[in-house]
């Protein structure tokens, strides 16, 4: 069933001196119209990289090498970037992870957001600031009409945060792709931010893609998830049925290493190793050298995609696994 956004075969790759490196391959999904999509991995695992890319934001010397990103039936990776400002801040938002660094210091919350409302539509200043003080009301901020006159500097992190998701719904995006949105946050505001963008995109019927490192956001928001590890999806599938019963040993690892999964005053459980840099991605399985499963076969084939249960999974031992029970 085709989605809102159908990412089809995404190749993405960066060209250094010694050759260009591959961050990106073998990409393809469908997220829904009002769907919330995990996207969840450590560190170099290319999430973040996915997120740009299904902008077209991709900053050189990084370029997209092969595939599609069609939303609402056009390629963005093939958009002009005059036709990319329709699409970028209006239908699809992009949240970062620091609001700091995506805030204009100089200028008042106001004035961003009136100057975001004057690049799109068709508003005079007065009717502008209205819809501006509407969106801080929805994401709960106090005293609207007091706070879009002060400056980031004068806000809390969690405030700051509040008006950067505002400032993403101020267009009624279709699709919001949020890149690990709470990470300067402490846990507690992180919780609040995260039910308040739930509830939001359950109230206005909003795709969200969420970035994140953390599987406790990841269940309590999102609706599916996918797992990346050296820039290509390894597992993906219903949330709660992922975390349940997660197939793949790198996300057994990456569910085992949660905190509530070992005793009070315990080590926490580790995955041994770490993520491959771009420049050497090993052969077969990239998650071979961690894996306590890798065969041959790991080492040799890289295993694709395939249906298990319902979910998507790319390991030889999970197919072998099944295979021997079914005989």
């Amino acid at each position: 069933m085709a989605g809102l956004l159908n990412v089809n075969e995404l190749e993405v790759r960066f060209g250094l001196r010694q050759g260009a490196v591959t961050a990106l391959r073998d990409i393809n999904f469908s997220l829904q119209a009002g769907e919330r999509l995990g996207v969840v991995g450590e560190s170099g695992a290319g999430k973040s990289v996915l997120g740009f890319a299904i902008l077209n934001l991709i900053a050189k010397p990084g370029y997209i090498a092969a595939g599609e990103v069609q939303f609402e039936g056009q390629n963005l990776a093939a958009m002009s970037q005059e036709a990319l400002r329709t699409i970028r801040g209006n239908r699809v938002a992009m949240i970062f992870q620091d609001p700091m660094m995506t805030l204009n210091p100089v200028l008042t919350i106001g004035e961003q957001m009136v100057e975001c409302l004057h690049a799109h539509r068709k508003l005079s200043k007065a009717a502008a600031r209205r819809v501006a003080v509407d969106k801080l009301k929805l994401v709960q901020i106090p005293s609207p009409e007091t706070r879009i006159d002060q400056y980031p500097h004068e806000l809390s992190g969690g405030m700051r945060q509040r008006v950067v998701i505002a400032i993403a719904l101020l267009l009624d995006p279709v699709l919001i792709i949020a890149d690990e949105p709470t990470t300067a946050l402490d846990v507690t505001i992180q919780a609040e931010i995260m039910l308040l963008m739930r509830k939001l995109c359950e109230d206005h019927n909003v795709a969200l893609m969420l970035i994140t490192h953390d599987l406790g956001v990841v269940a309590e928001v999102t609706q599916r998830t996918m797992v990346m590890y050296a820039g290509r999806i390894i597992e993906e599938g219903p949330t709660r049925s992922l975390i349940e019963h997660a197939q793949h040993p790198y996300t057994r690892g990456l569910i085992n290493a949660l905190p509530q999964m070992t005793q009070p005053g315990q080590l926490l459980n580790q995955i041994p190793g770490s993520m491959p840099s771009l420049q050497k991605i090993p052969s077969g399985c990239a998650f071979n050298p961690r894996c306590e499963h890798a065969q041959a076969l790991c080492r040799e084939e890289l295993p694709s995609l395939q249906v298990q249960g319902d979910s998507r999974v790319a390991c030889h031992w999970v197919a072998g696994r099944l295979q021997e029970q079914v005989a």
